[in-house]
């Protein structure tokens, strides 16, 4: 790829969703977009890089699907979702009982396995959570992936990356080659697209945020100002979830690790940081 164009397609990716490409990753541009060319009829990159350089919107668009990563699997990383069952669910019961109701936000939500994974942990919980009115909302800028989401179908091997057998045989069914997640399950989730770098105050209110393992692909001035957006959508006790590699330290000053908690964030301006108590 010449590097004039490996400038103009990283120069789209970072305007237009954030993405950060260095020029060691022009490999990846490549084997992405080739797929994507070939379905245009284009000869190569070259031919769609021209065709994008006419400011094609749509073409801006299906490139910028293509190079986001949707890669997710149920319980990734399992401890966030213990923690949640164990920890913050029971103090978000405590505190909302006046009002009987939270609100949940999977930030890049992409094919649904998360989500999907909280809806499985608060049905299991439907004793507990009888007369409450709890609202999933999984975001992500690709209008496929999240056509794939609200389908609730998945491969074989996608439903063995991390659920548990109990869980497979209680909430799926098999269809054809694939399996199928419950109806009552997928009704759960509310799926909207939307991208991270727009105004996120029309979603509304949210009690907890999952925002893992999306940062690690943004600038910090990015990265700053997602999570100031999304703190300014969170309540005094709001709880964020980041991926294993990710931190608000140096980033930004609206929230605050949750002693104990590896992962889990506290909205700074609120004093539910020692209410979490000790590690689950």
């Amino acid at each position: 790829m010449k590097p004039e164009d490996f400038d103009f397609i990283s120069k789209l990716l970072k305007d237009k969703s954030g993405l950060v490409l260095t020029k060691d990753k022009s490999y990846l541009i490549e084997s992405r977009l080739m797929p994507l060319a070939r379905k245009r009829g284009f000869k190569g990159l070259d031919e769609l890089i021209g065709q994008l350089r006419r400011r094609d919107l749509a073409l801006e668009r299906e490139i910028t699907e293509a190079m986001t990563t949707n890669e997710s699997f149920f319980f990734r990383d399992s401890k966030p979702f213990d923690q949640f069952r164990q920890v913050v669910l029971p103090n978000i019961l405590k505190a909302r009982a006046s009002k009987k109701s939270f609100r949940i936000w999977c930030a890049a939500a992409s094919s649904g396995q998360e989500p999907y994974s909280l809806a499985m942990i608060l049905k299991e919980e439907a004793a507990r959570l009888a007369g409450w009115r709890v609202e999933i909302v999984g975001t992500d800028l690709s209008t496929d992936i999240l056509k794939k989401a609200r389908s609730g179908l998945y491969s074989q091997f996608e439903v063995q990356r991390g659920m548990p057998m109990n869980l497979l045989v209680k909430y799926f069914k098999k269809k054809d080659e694939m399996w199928e997640i419950d109806a009552g399950i997928r009704a759960m989730v509310q799926y909207k697209e939307w991208n991270l770098l727009e105004d996120l105050r029309p979603l509304g209110q949210f009690d907890v945020v999952y925002c893992r393992n999306v940062l690690i692909y943004f600038d910090q001035p990015t990265k700053t100002k997602v999570l100031d957006a999304a703190a300014a959508l969170m309540p005094e006790d709001g709880v964020l979830y980041l991926g294993g590699a990710e931190t608000v330290l140096g980033i930004t000053n609206a929230f605050r690790p949750i002693p104990g908690q590896r992962g889990v964030y506290a909205v700074a301006k609120g004093e539910n940081v020692k209410s979490l108590g000790a590690e689950a």
